[in-house]
């Protein structure tokens, strides 16, 4: 690669890493205030929190990377247009569509990254982030252990935990069995332990204490004792089978679209086709905004005032792309084979680009029409 070439990319690549670790430090710090609320008050540690935030790394990634090579084109572009460093590359020979190549250099690396992503990283972070959530539904432990709380693990049942000691003793507990309507009992212990065993998991009391009123004579029964064995996994519903979902299937399956698979998702053929075209589709759309924001950078004259005009052209222009993508995608959805369609936008954009590029360097294709309009 010629020098010039290095030095363009090379700038190109430091604004693209630089727009990339903001845009992804706001978009994770916008999804782990929201996971914080939600783990922690669910009694969560934050090594979970710090799990789950990683698992949605790769899919917040994907997100942004065009975002980041597009606003990293706009600026380095118009910094070397500014300083007249393109000027001087123009005018050793240079055409618009030879100075578009480290452009397309960066285009194609995010594209790579985009189709990794997509492809492998993505539905891989979806299954494992699925599959703690169902983990941490059907934990008991953290469902209870949780102090100075009452807990409602199961309609008629109230738990309290006065204390937890780091060997996970819990002291100064109430349990409150309200299930049976003829007959209500309350435990109160000093201390207990949480354990498992074949059956389930079980509460063990000691020293403590169980209250039971019978409804039908209204009478209190009090019995003290120094154990009493209370089944914690009786509370709690059995978890039901979890059918997969698209996010986490691979590629070749939703593309393929096997009858018995679509039929265990309870989707439909298209749905699936359009999830797996669309992994490889939109990795497109990192090459052609690259494209469209130098393309119409160039298309622009010289201005002591800038470039903003362009810049907001191309802004709008992928906008529109973007537009037009989910619209194919919303047809795509919808009829089965309608896939190709989601190939289209990244396609024939980038291929107007490179025409754009083209015809920058033809300025006299526009001219030639002009004298013949002044005289009629």
């Amino acid at each position: 690669m010629p020098k010039f070439d290095r030095y363009f990319l090379s700038q190109l690549l430091v604004l693209f890493g630089f727009f990339a670790l903001v845009l992804v430090s706001v978009y994770w710090l916008n999804q782990a205030v929201r996971l914080f609320d939600q783990l922690i008050g669910d009694g969560q540690s934050a090594l979970v929190f710090l799990q789950f935030t990683a698992l949605t790394l790769p899919n917040v990634i994907r997100l942004v990377l065009p975002i980041a090579a597009f606003a990293a084109t706009l600026y380095c572009v118009n910094r070397l247009m500014s300083e007249s460093e393109l000027v001087v590359a123009q005018t050793m020979g240079f055409s618009s569509l030879r100075l578009a190549r480290p452009v397309a250099t960066l285009g194609i690396f995010v594209t790579v990254l985009i189709l990794i992503l997509t492809n492998f990283l993505v539905p891989l972070a979806s299954k494992q982030l699925v599959e703690r959530k169902v983990e941490i539904a059907s934990n008991v432990t953290s469902k209870l252990l949780t102090k100075g709380s009452f807990l409602h693990p199961a309609d008629g049942v109230t738990f309290f935990i006065g204390d937890i000691t780091p060997e996970g003793e819990l002291h100064d507990i109430f349990l409150s069995d309200d299930r049976n309507a003829e007959r209500r009992t309350a435990y109160s212990a000093s201390r207990a332990l949480l354990v498992a065993s074949s059956s389930g998991p079980k509460l063990l009391m000691f020293d403590g204490m169980a209250q039971s009123q019978s409804q039908g004579d209204n009478r209190l029964s009090v019995t003290h004792f120094s154990e009493s064995v209370f089944d914690i996994g009786g509370l709690l519903s059995a978890p039901k089978a979890r059918k997969p979902n698209t996010f986490e299937l691979t590629t070749i399956e939703l593309i393929t679209a096997p009858p018995e698979l679509v039929e265990l998702v309870g989707s439909t053929r298209a749905e699936f086709q359009m999830e797996g075209h669309d992994r490889i589709a939109q990795a497109l759309l990192g090459l052609a905004g690259c494209l469209i924001g130098f393309a119409t950078l160039m298309l622009g004259a010289y201005s002591r005032f800038g470039f903003w005009r362009q810049i907001l052209v191309a802004v709008a222009l992928v906008i529109l792309l973007k537009i037009v993508y989910n619209v194919m995608a919303e047809q795509a959805l919808q009829k089965a084979g309608y896939w190709f369609g989601l190939y289209l936008p990244g396609i024939v954009s980038s291929v107007l680009a490179v025409m754009t590029l083209w015809i920058s360097d033809k300025p006299t294709i526009l001219q030639k029409r002009q004298p013949s309009r002044g005289r009629a």
